[in-house]
């Protein structure tokens, strides 16, 4: 206990002085400094580490000792428990030697597989219990800070407005995640780099939210000098006469050609950042073309939308794709005749709308190319041009478009009761000079999501006066002490003031880690009066608050921010499919799709308090239209894009259902290209079964995902699984990925493999090491759900305490998972039972 408290005390005191990341160094440091005794292999202090010491003298000392390191390894000093890096090194080059059947030497004193097994294994779980040691924590939350997610939420809801507009953090550095997970402490690390960018965030914010100057509304109207680059630029000032806009294709698309239209004579943008009202005269032209609908991979039947996304010309390329483009309202576009179509959108100052097609041609170049060649005969001769031209198609033809004749601008709209930023920072008077100590106080406690402290409010004072002595004017002062506030390590960290020697957190502390656990934002007002009273440490008022936390729309964030991190659904599109063999992944925006299928899912269980267990399979889902025809349900013929999602049954559709049959989870588990059994069956074992395999010896050849001629994938595993030490990890391992393998890599149902494959016939049999065979994807699901149920429960109670504390956890935890997995158990695994059940844990509840 001395020991543990030591510790404490020196991460303590290092916090004041360093950042996280040094921290951690230090608490590694004292960690290893406060390592067991230590004994040398062979030594009789346990069967297991005698086995490996018995194993090492008889194979290997004779030629790594003290009197000669061949290879400069030494295994005469080779010590367990394992106390540092190099040691997990060498016996982690011990375990490969082994595994590739290298060491020992032919011409030596050979063991027998079994042996190598056996010492194999031993080896990996001291490999794993001493970095379980290293990284552990005590089973106590580790100082974090936010990750970027939260920080953009957290502004938005301080600031009452969205802020993604602004793009805060665009430049940021990329989170480190740690097992998928983006806001585990020991990974959110702080540089210098991020710090400055935390600074400029907040001036930007503050000057252009809060110290912009007061406008009169302005009107803008632009009916001329409509430029459009690159190719269309010709065609538009030959035919147009640079009198209309018109978009082609989808954003999304290679070649880019027409997919955006800007106003070239507004190209400064918005003089002041507000909500501006966008009027545009618009016309959907040619949805009834009678040129072949496969040119351009669009549904006719579907009303063409149009879309407003914010532009910046000193950003890029206006007519690209640019990194801050929400959409920020969208609309139907008549057939018959134009029409003007009204938007209220906001606006940065600087920024310009832009407008896009969403549902259009997947690629315009293209097509433009096929109608030129396919229909060149319904052309003037005298005018036709074949390739990219299209002069003579917009003057002839029936190209597919939206025409927009006029744009009208008019803003910054009034807001009569004052800003939304005003209110939210200094409440619904607005900036008083007499008051303004009182209302920084105020907006600080919301920041620092706890009552302030005197040092804390002697800092915001200080600040204040200092710029006032400074000769700034109050609400200056009064802005730049905002930006000190959202600069301030409180703000920034997760800076939890409950004492070290509490057991429990109190009450500001557990409001603060319950509201970024579902909803990835500050404490509300009822959730701080809670806090304030003292009432939020009762069980029963936390289990109302969390309940009702859960009824709000915020709780959403829990909804998306878990399952990025438990399924890795943010790394859909980090490895984006051939566009030639997937165009649909592109041009239905299938990756949207498919995390809100996902999404709607688990919010599902969750608000019916169904059990988790139709996780691993269910006879309904929610599908789109585009996930419909993805998924080949009779509702691809009904569902219209108006619908969104809906709930469908899939008694009739038994290749789907779970998430092992949703497309986001069949996509993320493959490499964009082709799909692996290992690949995927590590992917269940990681984030279904919460069993993480061994990593292989770096000098052991990778299975290629190719399957020519006669040699199937199969076959392939088959001859790379003859050795035995291969053989130990793959027979449990390729059961879990044989089954998914009638899914092609964006989770498309599959008989056969590619041609370019050789039309191989896939085989989605196979069998677990337990002995339990199945068939084909219905029997495994079988399996799973059957059979795996407990391993699932544990590792999905693992999961939410993970996201929910943010620390992974640890041995010392597992006798409190061990009691919450029966109480679900005798749930039936109830999903939202389960949650409330982890947010009301002696492991959530501790400091």
């Amino acid at each position: 206990m001395m020991q543990t408290s030591l510790c404490r005390l020196v991460v303590v005191c290092l916090s004041w002085f360093h950042p996280p990341v040094v921290r951690c160094g230090w608490l590694l440091l004292l960690t290893l400094s406060f390592a067991p005794h230590v004994i040398q292999a062979g030594e009789p202090d346990d069967e297991p580490r005698a086995v490996i010491g018995t194993f090492l003298r008889t194979y290997c000392l004779d030629c790594h000792n003290d009197d000669d390191a061949e290879a400069k390894r030494n295994f005469q000093s080779y010590q367990l428990p394992l106390n540092t890096q190099q040691q997990l090194i060498d016996t982690d080059e011990i375990i490969a030697q082994l595994t590739l059947g290298q060491m020992p030497p032919e011409d030596a004193e050979l063991p027998t597989d079994d042996q190598s097994l056996q010492i194999i294994d031993l080896l990996r779980a001291e490999i794993a219990a001493a970095r379980e040691r290293f990284d552990s924590t005590g089973g106590r939350t580790v100082l974090r800070r936010l990750s970027n997610r939260e920080y953009e939420n957290t502004i938005a809801s301080l600031f009452g407005r969205r802020v993604d507009t602004l793009g805060l953090t665009a430049d940021f550095p990329s989170d480190n995640t740690s097992e998928h997970f983006d806001n585990i402490g020991d990974a959110l690390v702080t540089s210098g780099f991020l710090l400055d960018q935390y600074f400029q965030a907040a001036d930007r914010l503050v000057e252009t939210r809060l110290a912009k100057p007061g406008m009169e509304p302005k009107d803008w109207h632009f009916t001329e000098n409509f430029q459009q680059y690159e190719e269309l630029a010709g065609a538009h000032r030959n035919f147009f006469k640079l009198k209309f806009l018109a978009i082609y294709e989808q954003p999304n698309t290679d070649t880019r050609q027409g997919g955006y239209a800007h106003i070239q004579d507004f190209l400064e943008g918005v003089p002041v950042s507000g909500n501006y009202e966008i009027k545009v005269h618009a016309q959907a032209m040619h949805r009834d073309t009678h040129y072949d609908p496969k040119i351009f991979r669009i549904d006719f039947s579907e009303p063409f939308q149009i879309a407003v996304v914010p532009g910046d010309a000193s950003k890029g390329h206006i007519h690209y794709p640019q990194a801050i483009e929400p959409i920020l309202a969208s609309a139907v576009v008549p057939d018959d005749e134009p029409q003007w179509l009204s938007f209220q959108v906001w606006l940065e100052a600087g920024q310009t709308p832009r407008f896009i097609f969403p549902n259009g041609p997947y690629e315009s170049r293209a097509s433009v190319i096929a109608v030129n060649k396919r229909y060149k005969d319904e052309f003037d001769p005298k005018t036709y041009r074949a390739g990219v031209s299209r002069a003579h198609i917009l003057r002839e033809g029936a190209l597919p478009h939206i025409k927009i004749g006029e744009v009208k601008v008019r803003g910054p709209l009034p807001e009569p009761n004052g800003s939304a930023e005003e209110i939210a920072v200094f409440g619904p008077q607005g900036f008083q000079a007499d008051q303004a100590i009182k209302q920084l106080n105020r907006f600080a406690s919301r920041a620092f999501r706890r009552p302030l402290n005197d040092a804390d409010q002697k800092r915001i004072e200080t600040l204040y006066q200092k710029r006032l002595q400074e000769g700034a004017s109050p609400r200056q002062s009064a802005l730049d002490t905002v930006k000190l506030i959202l600069c301030s390590p409180s703000f920034l960290y997760f800076s939890e003031i409950t004492d070290e020697k509490q057991e429990r957190l109190n009450a500001f502390d557990l409001a603060s880690r319950l509201s970024y656990a579902l909803w990835s934002a500050p404490p509300d007002e009822q959730l701080m009066g809670k806090a304030q009273s003292g009432e939020l440490v009762k069980p029963g008022v936390l289990k109302a608050e969390i309940q009702r936390m859960l009824k709000e729309r915020r709780s959403e964030e829990f909804v998306v921010g878990f399952l990025e991190s438990w399924l890795n659904l943010r790394e859909i599109g980090n490895q984006p499919p051939p566009r030639k063999s997937a165009w649909q992944y592109y041009s239905k925006n299938l990756p949207q799709s498919m995390k809100q299928e996902l999404r709607l899912f688990f919010a599902d269980l969750l608000n019916e308090n169904g059990s988790s267990m139709r996780l691993l399979d269910a006879d309904y889902t929610f599908v789109d239209k585009y996930l419909a025809e993805l998924y080949e349900l009779p509702e691809k013929d009904s569902l219209r894009l108006a619908d969104g999602f809906q709930r469908v049954s899939l008694e009739k559709s038994r290749q789907r259902g779970g998430v092992l049959g949703m497309a986001g989870v069949l996509t993320v588990s493959a490499n964009g290209v082709e799909t692996s059994p290992v690949t995927r069956g590590v992917w269940v074992s990681e984030n279904l079964l919460g069993m993480t395999p061994p990593t292989p010896p770096d000098d052991v050849p990778s299975i290629e995902a190719n399957v020519s001629g006669a040699k199937t994938i199969r076959e392939k595993l088959a001859l790379h699984s003859t050795d035995k030490t291969c053989f130990s990890c793959h027979r449990k391992i390729d059961p879990l990925g044989y089954g998914l393998e009638s899914f092609d890599p964006i989770g498309r149902w599959r008989t056969t493999y590619p041609k370019a494959q050789g039309n191989a016939k896939i085989d989605p049999s196979g069998k677990f090491p337990s002995g339990e065979s199945y068939t084909d994807f219905v029997g495994f699901k079988n399996v799973m759900s059957e059979s795996r149920q407990e391993l699932f429960a544990r590792n999905l109670i693992e999961k939410l305490l993970t996201y929910s504390t943010g620390r992974h956890m640890e041995r010392v935890d597992q006798f409190a998972i061990d009691d919450l997995l029966k109480k679900a158990k005798a749930d039936d695994y109830a999903l939202r039972t389960m949650l409330v059940d982890v947010l009301t844990s002696e492991i959530f509840l501790s400091p």
